[in-house]
């Protein structure tokens, strides 16, 4: 988030990267801005901004942050992973992720240059490290090392500087970091920050909380109280969450797997704010299952309705926002991955994660014969990943589980052909250059008779 002007609606935000739910990576940054507010209604508008110079690739697990110097403003990127190039990408190792680069790269927003820099002090390439953003420096604090599987107790101080001529970026090695990934920084005064979450090893969480505070440029870490921990988060294998502002962080765990409904979760607020601090937690209960449409849940209290376009002109006019344009919906008819294929399909847009080795963008999909045809989740149908190659190629017809007549049959039989009865012979064919003995014209008359 950086400040277009004084005015604290002018507040823009900035989009980059991420992994969604189709296991695709984008490299395209986003500005999004507040146009309208209104009572219960807030409108965005988000623009795609086109960089040239040193393009970061597509990432995730990165930060990018906004920082200030001599009345000019610049975007801060650093760490993530992204998949393995191309040509080292093979069908076992398709999906392969690495550590990105550990170049930091300046990003002007307004004129959209982008310039990579390599400092000597970054030797590895971070993800899901933690950032914050003062004035003209940047504090990198943990993060994780795909290559060697560690989360060192790092703790960096990158400065940039805006002169007139070329940006000048310095690193420092600072002693007091923290091991930590994946954790949830908020804000709770002007210099004062609370890391919640994350994790210590890749399956153990980390429960305690971090006071990072700043005075005279100097940055100081801390324990902080533990929060008084509910029984399902402290046994929770996962949480994740993400910062509500005034020192506020949103928190989910999984339900119970042996609950009636399996995709229960459980959302925790946890006020960090020293007003707040032994405020009890509350606790909400989301019961959506992916089988139910999702404008049907039950929104929360006080909910406001967002509305985005991407252009500034698309704005104008009153009642423009509540316009539907049924052109504008994506056929799913056509694309068909989304589908609910069978009656105990569980390929859903939100939670889907590649199953085959060979998938990347999209579920794998599979042909069924049956009438006029329909498309089925190879994984809903509990085709193993060889079978799926095998009916892909060529003209195999496939069955799916509720039209096949023979149970387990993946192919129809193939059609074999009657034998052809070769024609006898004639016994006296002209030229066949043979003479046949009165015994053996005899013999053969006995024998057809």
């Amino acid at each position: 988030m950086f400040k277009g002007s004084v005015e604290p609606e002018k507040y823009q935000y900035i989009i980059h990267g991420g992994k969604t739910p189709n296991n695709e990576l984008s490299n395209k940054i986003y500005v999004m801005s507040i146009v309208c507010k209104t009572n219960k209604k807030v409108t965005f508008r988000c623009t795609e901004k086109d960089l040239v110079g040193d393009v970061p690739e597509a990432r995730y697990g990165h930060s990018i942050d906004v920082v200030y110097s001599r009345g000019k403003s610049v975007g801060v990127l650093f760490g993530g992973r992204a998949y393995i190039p191309s040509a080292q990408r093979t069908t076992e190792k398709w999906n392969s992720v690495a550590d990105c680069l550990p170049h930091v790269f300046l990003l002007d927003f307004e004129f959209g240059c982008s310039t990579a820099y390599i400092l000597p002090e970054l030797q590895d390439g971070l993800s899901f490290h933690v950032s914050i953003a003062r004035n003209d420096t940047i504090y990198i604090l943990g993060g994780h090392s795909l290559a060697n599987n560690v989360r060192p107790a790092n703790l960096y101080r990158i400065r940039v500087d805006l002169p007139l001529g070329s940006p000048a970026v310095n690193c420092t090695v600072l002693p007091g970091g923290i091991s930590v990934s994946s954790a949830i920084l908020t804000q709770t005064n002007k210099d004062e920050f609370v890391i919640v979450g994350g994790y210590q090893l890749e399956n153990q969480k980390r429960m305690v909380c971090n006071i990072v505070s700043f005075e005279d440029n100097k940055i100081a870490i801390r324990e902080m109280e533990t929060p008084d921990w509910t029984p399902d988060i402290k046994h929770s294998k996962i949480w994740f969450g993400s910062n509500m502002g005034n020192g506020t962080v949103f928190l989910g765990i999984p339900g119970d797997n042996k609950q009636v409904v399996s995709e229960t979760f459980y959302f925790y607020m946890l006020k960090c704010a020293e007003d707040d601090i032994n405020e009890d937690q509350k606790t909400f209960t989301n019961s959506q299952t992916s089988t139910e449409d999702p404008g049907d849940s039950t929104p929360f209290e006080d909910s406001e309705e967002f509305c985005f376009s991407a252009e500034a002109n698309s704005f104008d006019g009153d009642d423009e926002f509540d316009i539907y344009n049924e052109d504008d919906e994506e056929d799913e008819s056509e694309t068909g991955y989304w589908i609910t294929c069978c009656s105990t399909c569980d390929v859903d847009i939100n939670t889907w994660v590649p199953f085959y080795s060979t998938e990347l963008n999209k579920p794998a999909m599979i042909y069924c014969s049956h009438g006029d045809g329909h498309w089925v989740h190879a994984q809903c149908m509990d085709l193993a990943e060889r079978t799926l190659i095998h009916l892909s190629e060529g003209s195999n017809k496939y069955y799916c589980n509720e039209h096949v007549e023979i149970a387990r049959a993946l192919q129809t039989p193939k059609r074999v052909p009657p034998l052809k009865k070769p024609p006898l012979k004639s016994l006296h064919k002209k030229g066949s250059g043979k003479i046949l003995t009165p015994a053996k014209k005899s013999f053969l008359r006995r024998l057809f008779d």
